[in-house]
């Protein structure tokens, strides 16, 4: 299951999100999830650690019909303190979701694999319930900002001791292995790691820096391709050979059966059990 956050976490987690400079940031993330997810109004979508429901507000807004999972029932409380009855809800694991196979339209990770136990698991799984697009967004190791984190992690304890981060490469070869050569797209946003304004906005959101690995923030989207099983396909047949007469064999008698070879004999005491037969030989037996 991995790290569950615990209710300081998700208090911490909550205000972090209410300041001014990670407010853009995660206003940016979410724009990326939908650029490239490119959902249709009224399509099934689940993200998986939903946490305190940040990312579902602007899926419902797209009118989306969203469900959310999460390990942790504190972040789920604030997560229904915001959305009540828009979102179904639901505490479980990301290695093992309890839904069926192809159950929603679209699935998605948000700053959530980074603490599951097992992410190439989670991926599977998501890869299972989902039957069109997979969204992956993870913090990029290779980022500024992360750096940072990580370092800063060295000297104090914070919640991202817990956190596994990836990079770009290393997503791409776990997604090949689960499913294959399927389409893949991505891109990154925060390049810079720190800054508001109109100028950080209009550079953020342009597709050529977008493209730059290094942003600290990675979005990827799967799209899944059907995959068909196939078997042997058994042909059955009859041997075509001959009727006897007397020693010789002609053509036209089937010989063989479900049960068993049969064979019928024509002429003699056994003439009489032809005549139903003649009209279907290639000609008619003396008797």
């Amino acid at each position: 299951m991995g790290y569950v956050f615990d209710f300081k976490d998700a208090q911490a987690f909550e205000r972090w999100f209410e300041e001014p400079r990670y407010r853009f940031e995660a206003d940016c993330e979410n724009a990326l999830m939908l650029d490239l997810l490119h959902p249709a109004r009224g399509e099934t979508v689940l993200e998986i650690g939903c946490g305190t429901g940040a990312s579902l507000m602007p899926l419902l807004e797209m009118g989306l019909n969203a469900t959310g999972i999460d390990a942790s029932p504190y972040m789920l409380d604030i997560s229904f303190k915001k959305l009540g009855n828009r979102v179904d809800l639901y505490r479980g694991s990301a290695e093992d979701l309890p839904f069926d196979d192809n159950s929603f339209n679209h699935a998605c990770f948000m700053t959530a694999l980074e603490f599951v136990d097992d992410p190439v698991k989670a991926i599977a799984e998501a890869c299972r319930v989902a039957r069109d697009r997979v969204f992956i967004g993870v913090l990029n190791r290779y980022a500024i900002e992360n750096l940072q984190r990580r370092v800063a992690g060295l000297f104090c304890d914070t919640l991202f001791n817990h956190a596994r981060f990836f990079g770009v490469w290393e997503l791409k070869r776990v997604i090949r292995s689960l499913v294959g050569p399927v389409p893949l797209t991505w891109r990154t946003v925060n390049q810079l790691p720190a800054g508001r304004g109109r100028f950080v906005r209009a550079f953020e959101q342009s597709r050529w820096v977008q493209h730059c690995p290094f942003g600290t923030f990675v979005g990827m989207v799967v799209t899944l391709v059907p995959a068909f099983r196939t078997r042997p396909l058994v042909l059955r047949h009859q041997e075509e050979t001959g009727r006897r007469h007397g020693d010789r064999l002609m053509p036209g008698t089937v010989m063989g059966s479900r049960n068993g070879p049969t064979e019928t004999l024509c002429g003699g005491d056994n003439a009489k059990s032809c005549l139903p037969a003649r009209d279907k030989c290639h000609g008619s037996l003396p008797v």
